[in-house]
């Protein structure tokens, strides 16, 4: 073999192996990100980015329904319970004084006279 082919030969088996392990810790990795996706419900994407949504059977957009009411409810819900904290939370920091006569002036509105 000639010295010019020899080198040539050597550099392909030098860098051949760090090529190869390069594209297979990439294609594993992207199995890897794949299965996570996969696995943790986000859509797979094409090429360009666009999101690949799997068919969705009846029981699927049945679960969705279900789910989309059971949300409203709650939050729902939420609202009306942060309404209490705040009054609650007025309650707590206004002036013992003030309050006092909040209370004061609605038992008379309600009784009539005191």
């Amino acid at each position: 073999m000639d010295p010019e082919t020899a080198a040539i030969f050597a550099f392909i088996t030098t860098v051949l192996p760090i090529v190869a392990a390069i594209v297979a810790i990439s294609v594993g990795g992207w199995v890897f990100t794949t299965w996570l996706r996969i696995k943790n419900g986000y859509p797979l994407e094409t090429s360009w980015g666009v999101p690949v949504h799997p068919s969705s059977d009846r029981e699927s957009q049945e679960r969705i329904k279900l789910l989309t009411n059971e949300n409203a409810q709650l939050r729902a819900e939420i609202g009306s319970v942060k309404d209490r904290l705040e009054t609650i939370e007025r309650i707590v920091t206004d002036q013992p004084s003030k309050l006092a006569r909040e209370i004061d002036g609605l038992t008379l509105d309600q009784g009539g006279n005191a």
